[in-house]
């Protein structure tokens, strides 16, 4: 029976292994906790965003109604 192919590592696989290698397991959690927030500041802003786009319509639509 032939042996399964081996893939090599991917480059995420190579990153985890060096991130747990070079940082405690404090340091990796606070760092994945940092991006969680950095992900979550995008989202809000991005819900801004839309919210701003839909009250200058609004106000469009008001404006040419009166």
């Amino acid at each position: 029976m032939p042996a399964a192919p081996v893939r090599p590592p991917s480059v995420t696989d190579a990153l985890l292994v060096l991130e747990g290698l070079l940082l405690g397991g404090g340091q990796r959690t606070a760092r994945r906790n940092a991006w969680t927030a950095v992900l979550e500041d995008r989202r809000r802003a991005r819900d801004r965003h839309e919210a701003e786009h839909v009250l200058e319509a609004v106000s469009a639509g008001a404006s040419q109604a009166t």
